[in-house]
């Protein structure tokens, strides 16, 4: 599929969104309890936390979306009580968070889920991430639970979610602007994806 898209226009990049989902709840696995691990709901999460939140955890994976989005949309979707949000603390020291979905019938989403870098390697996202599944089926009425990532994320991401029990049900290809480029995301983040040569036409960078 992804032979069939052209070449990336200028300042754009190639990216491939896998699409999973999960059909029936598992066995949570035994893992070790984090040391100094506390996980707590942001109850009527702020604008500003939650910006933190995903700029911090998101800026080496290339997060854009709530970046780009207007304060007042995100800010409905903060308010949503559908919408679920967890941080993951350390010793009091934010480490990452969970977002959940429960906006689609039926489904509850893992919309976003990752750790703040300096607690990456610590053995918190395998335990955070079951920890997710559970709470996600939880949730009354729930059928299935669904995630999605792409090749901007850390390498190991779709396969940790595959180990977990997720199955991929689709894959879309896109041709995106960099946000680097785009003035988004500063340009030395997302050491593990080449900037583009050429730059962003006028029309579609930010404006600094």
């Amino acid at each position: 599929m992804s032979d069939s898209l052209p070449t990336p226009p200028p300042g754009h990049i190639k990216v491939t969104v896998t699409y999973l989902e999960m059909t029936t709840k598992p066995m949570r696995r035994q893992r070790p309890h984090p040391h100094g691990l506390s996980l707590l709901r942001a109850e009527n999460c702020t604008f500003s936390f939650y910006r933190y939140l995903y700029d911090t955890v998101g800026e080496e994976w290339l997060w854009w979306f709530r970046r780009a989005m207007p304060a007042d949309e995100l800010r409905a979707i903060l308010a949503d009580k559908r919408v679920e949000i967890y941080v993951a603390y350390i010793s009091g020291v934010p480490a990452g968070y969970v977002e959940l979905s429960r906006t689609n019938p039926g489904a509850c989403d893992i919309q976003y889920l990752g750790l703040i870098p300096e607690f990456i390697g610590k053995g918190i996202g395998p335990w955070l991430l079951d920890w997710a599944i559970e709470a996600a089926w939880n949730g009354a009425g729930v059928e299935k639970v669904t995630v999605n990532t792409c090749d901007l994320d850390h390498p190991r991401a779709l396969m940790t979610y595959q180990k977990a029990g997720f199955r991929p049900v689709g894959q879309e290809v896109r041709l995106d602007p960099d946000p680097r480029l785009a003035g988004l995301i500063p340009l030395t983040a997302g050491s593990h994806i080449p900037l583009p040569n050429q730059k962003l036409p006028p029309s579609e960078a930010t404006p600094a």
